[in-house]
């Protein structure tokens, strides 16, 4: 029978109830991590939500349908919307509307358009064709201010919206043209670039033009 040595027996014990707990843990190997563990660690440090633009474009539903009290009926998988209001007996009303979810500048626009009808009010502006003009302007202004992108095939959108606007006032009997409609009534070219976004608004003196005018260039 060997006898060891009272130093060596004092080396196999710990000393402290701290070289307890520390010897039951498993060595962390030094050096740089592995790719498994950079991935892991990566993965904890992206936020739960990105702040990229479908985000951005989440917070723009979010934000028109709380400010405005907009109830989407249903989103449409295609660029096209209609705006509509319903009133209960008891006073209340419904501000409803259809468009496509907003996930680029056209599918924005539109969604922001169909907003824009109820921002402004419904029958603020006469005829239909003008209301239709002021809901696109809303709809540019507000992608401007929150620095959405205009793109040039949205301002075509809207010059092609505005122009069939136009002619359909003028087979229902439209008798005199709003000025800020003038650059909208000849059809929209794909030769030459669309208008700007936003037109400068018309002196009040020329507000009105005879239906003459719209029905020859306009047919």
């Amino acid at each position: 029978m060997s006898i060891r040595p009272a130093g060596l027996l004092r080396d196999c014990f710990p000393r402290t109830l701290w070289d307890l707990i520390r010897g039951s843990e498993p060595e962390r190997p030094d050096g740089p991590s592995t790719p498994e563990t950079t991935a892991t660690a990566a993965s904890r440090s992206v936020p739960v939500r990105s702040r990229g633009m479908k985000a951005r474009y989440d917070d723009l539903v979010l934000e028109m349908k709380k400010v405005h009290g907009i109830r989407v009926v249903r989103w449409r998988s295609s660029t096209s919307g209609c705006a509509w209001q319903v009133f209960y007996k008891d006073g209340t009303v419904a501000r409803l509307i259809e468009s496509p979810y907003p996930r680029g500048p056209m599918s924005c626009a539109v969604f922001l358009h169909e907003v824009g009808h109820h921002a402004i009010g419904f029958a603020t502006y006469r005829p239909r064709c003008l209301e239709e003009y002021h809901a696109w302007r809303w709809s540019f202004e507000s992608m401007i201010e929150m620095d959405f992108n205009v793109t040039e095939a949205v301002r075509r959108r809207r010059d092609e919206a505005l122009h069939h606007a136009i002619r359909k006032a003028v087979r229902r009997g439209l008798k005199r043209l709003p000025a800020e409609l003038l650059p909208f009534l000849d059809p929209p070219g794909r030769d030459r670039p669309p208008l700007p976004a936003l037109l400068d608004v018309p002196p009040a003196g020329d507000r009105a033009f005879e239906d003459s005018a719209v029905v020859s260039d306009a047919s």
